[in-house]
């Protein structure tokens, strides 16, 4: 069976949920929204503290009211939103197998987004050696065991990680009655280190990895090393959740043949958050794992402007402060945007001329050291061709941004720009 839409988008998380309510204001039931699990929401759903909804909602709303109010809107907004079913691969440029209970068919569109969010990696991925004993968790499933389906998880836990997510698990895991009694984190610096220990009492130690899990059945203990000294201690435990270490959920745009990053591992896009297919797009925490919901959901927003404008033949926004019109021979090539380390990845990758700002006029890029006010300069063949001092910090564990004009005095004929911290 085939189906024909104007818009096709994938994952029913913030980012998808806010593109469909916008879309649907202007297309109607033009706009269908594909989610694989039976509710949309996506990781709200079953994150239940507050913290969510004040950028786009602008309130400070539960995990849950959050994705119960994007649910809502979208339907209001006229959006189809299936449920239970998946995208099992392409079937054409703008078309989407799909299957569910309800059978297999192909859904044509005119615009695809794809917003698929991102997932933790879990044990096998870390490499943890030791036992193989119940009672290891990610963040999501810590949160789906407790919020959804009610279980019991132990009554001592073990986090590894501390930042922002890490929070979220400290949260549940009190909800559910179980004791965290240390956040261990390899990175020299901890996002949550003051708020944990005044917060709770949560002792938290950094330059600290996992070196074994331990316990036949259940975990009975960790084993924590200090890399530089091989000096390794053992903490009793029940319950050991893992958070951070995220990926995209980007299958369906590998398979897709989209031009994929290497710092991500989510598609490349440009400003407006167009893919290098024609008419796919991506937005979300596909892009950038791992921001928060609601930066996910203004990036839903964005691009559904960005959608509006390929469906009429429109440029899709305001022009960016620099950059030629495209010539006889089509349009200019894009000029890349790269980074250097101890930054690991940046995003968008591409500034098209004539294109728009990016989300928020921000770039977004993921930093591995810890800088308390950082200097951030950007260098196109040799030269200098932008810095700005930002006053906020840049650290491991959560999102870094810098100001888009940081990139506005770049030569659009030129070479790629690297963004760099200024030693």
């Amino acid at each position: 069976m085939n189906e024909h839409v104007r818009v096709a988008i994938v994952g029913g998380g913030p980012a998808g949920l806010t593109a469909a309510a916008a879309l649907a204001r202007r297309l109607g039931d033009g706009v269908l929204l594909i989610e694989r699990e039976a509710e949309t929401g996506g990781i709200p759903r079953h994150s239940d503290h507050l913290g969510y909804g004040l950028r786009d909602l602008h309130r400070f709303v539960s995990g849950p009211a959050y994705a119960r109010r994007l649910t809502a809107a979208a339907r209001a907004a006229g959006a189809r939103l299936e449920t239970g079913a998946m995208v099992t691969g392409w079937a054409g440029e703008r078309a989407l197998e799909v299957t569910s209970p309800r059978g297999r068919r192909v859904v044509h569109a005119d615009a695809v987004v794809l917003a698929t969010g991102a997932r933790e990696r879990p044990r096998p991925a870390r490499h943890i050696p030791g036992d193989r004993p119940d009672g290891v968790y990610t963040t999501g499933q810590l949160q789906q065991l407790v919020h959804l389906y009610h279980r019991d998880v132990g009554r001592r836990a073990v986090v590894v990680g501390a930042d922002l997510v890490s929070w979220s698990a400290v949260l549940t895991l009190r909800a559910a009655g179980c004791r965290p009694v240390l956040l261990a984190t390899e990175g020299p610096h901890a996002v949550l280190r003051r708020s944990a220990r005044v917060a709770f009492g949560v002792p938290v130690l950094t330059g600290t990895r996992v070196a074994a899990i331990n316990g036949h059945g259940r975990v009975t203990s960790v084993d924590l090393e200090d890399p530089r000294t091989g000096r390794r201690h053992r903490v009793p435990c029940d319950t050991v959740v893992l958070t951070g270490d995220w990926i995209p959920e980007h299958e369906l745009a590998r398979t897709g043949g989209l031009d994929m990053d290497a710092g991500t591992r989510g598609p490349r896009v440009d400003t407006a958050l167009a893919t290098s297919r024609p008419g796919v797009f991506a937005a979300g925490n596909l892009l950038h794992p791992v921001d928060t919901a609601d930066v996910a959901a203004l990036d839903g927003r964005h691009v559904a402007g960005a959608v509006l404008a390929h469906l009429t033949g429109a440029a899709a926004g305001p022009a960016r402060p620099a950059g030629p019109a495209a010539g006889p021979a089509g349009p200019a090539a894009p000029l890349e945007l790269r980074c250097a380390a101890p930054l690991r990845w940046i995003a968008p990758q591409l500034i098209r001329p004539g294109g728009p700002a990016p989300v928020r006029g921000r770039l977004l890029l993921w930093c591995d050291t810890y800088r308390a006010v950082p200097h951030v300069v950007a260098v196109q063949d040799g030269r200098r061709v932008g810095a700005v001092r930002v006053p906020w910090p840049a650290a491991p564990g959560r999102v870094f941004r810098v100001p888009f004009t940081l990139v506005a005095g770049a030569d659009p004929a030129g070479g790629p720009v690297t963004v760099a911290l200024d030693r």
